[in-house]
């Protein structure tokens, strides 16, 4: 049995009997947002391309995975605006037809970018905070600012922002991910970023001395 939202989105479905590992769907999902997100070249964001490039980290057979990889592209990504198409590659081989219309190739659009970053395995995430507020509305951009100095400061806590954000949406706590909206998240009284401004109140109310050993303690614990 496994702990599945009743979204399309699946990039934190879990196992229950697995002491929640992810799901295959998930992570292949989060590969697919992985592989979109970075600065690769089209061939490798075509749907084969796609997957040869899970295949080859995995040690498998493109094949294998190809339909799964057409899945999610098509019946997810494409129609739930996460991905869009890029552009078309030309192609030497095949029938005439297909070879006029070319290969498709594919990149995140802004929302796409706002869930690879509550991924924790990319890497990238400097780059895609800017690509996402390069864009955002008048709303939006009061976060900008903040949210930016956290990243270089203290990057795991606004990972944890962004991963708890998507993560209600993927449970259906969220009804759109877009605009880009925090008090959502107040909304649902998240336990652990509770925790955390709790933590930081406190701290800045101690002593430089109580400061001190306040962090060393931490270091001890963590």
């Amino acid at each position: 049995m496994k702990v599945k939202s009743n979204s399309k989105l699946a990039i934190f479905d879990t196992f229950k009997t697995k002491d929640g590992n992810l799901t295959g769907e998930a992570m292949r999902q989060r590969s697919i947002i992985r592989i979109l997100s970075s600065k690769t070249n089209p061939a490798e964001k075509t749907r084969t391309g796609i997957s040869k490039k899970i295949a080859k980290g995995q040690g498998n057979i493109w094949k294998n995975i190809y339909s799964g990889i057409f899945r999610d592209l098509d019946e997810i990504f494409l129609p739930m605006n996460i991905a869009e198409e890029e552009g078309r590659l030309p192609l030497k081989r095949g029938p005439k037809a297909l070879q006029e219309k070319g290969i498709p190739f594919y990149h995140l659009t802004r929302k796409g970018v706002l869930i690879a970053l509550s991924i924790k395995e990319i890497d990238n995430k400097k780059r895609l905070l800017e690509e996402f507020f390069s864009n955002s509305d008048p709303n939006e951009k009061k976060f900008e600012k903040i949210i930016t100095n956290l990243s270089n400061s203290s990057p795991n806590f606004i990972y944890l922002i962004f991963q708890n954000y998507v993560r209600a949406f993927c449970e259906d706590k969220i009804t759109e991910l877009l605009p880009f909206d925090l008090s959502k998240l107040k909304e649902l009284r998240d336990e652990t970023l509770s925790i955390q401004r709790e933590l930081l109140e406190a701290f800045l109310l101690l002593s430089k001395r109580d400061r001190e050993d306040t962090i060393t303690f931490l270091k001890e614990i963590t």
